[in-house]
């Protein structure tokens, strides 16, 4: 019960957001229109008259006029700009006379190798 409510819900949330509800809307004010106008004349001066934007309907016009006020502002958000106060002492940054270097016998790696067995092993015997 309540997972086909919770579909239900974030459904119409999702339809809400993209503004589905107003093309399914102006969908079946078109339908509409497209009859109305086919009973008094022709499919093709009804199909004209219905989708030409000179004759809307009741729904249309609240459609729009719906699809106005629920537009997004736009607006920018402005971030205050960061300043930082000037430092009351230079810092100066001096580096030591004398830089010891300390190598270890432990910290190098060993540079010589093992050396190969001799005689080099053979796969099969002769």
């Amino acid at each position: 019960m309540f997972r086909r409510l919770d579909k239900i819900v974030t459904l119409a949330a999702l339809v809400g957001t993209l503004g589905v509800h107003w093309a399914v809307l102006q969908s079946i004010a078109w339908s509409a229109m497209l009859a109305d106008n086919w009973h008094s004349g022709s499919l093709r001066t009804a199909v004209v008259r219905t989708f030409d934007g000179q004759h809307p309907c009741g729904l249309c016009k609240g459609i729009a006029e719906g699809k106005r006020s629920e537009q997004r502002k736009e607006f920018k958000e402005e971030l205050p700009k960061l300043e930082f106060p000037p430092l009351a002492v230079e810092t100066v940054l001096i580096p030591p006379a004398r830089l010891p270097v300390l190598i270890s016998s432990q910290t190098l790696p060993d540079t010589a190798a093992p050396a190969p067995p001799t005689p080099p092993p053979r796969l099969f015997p002769a």
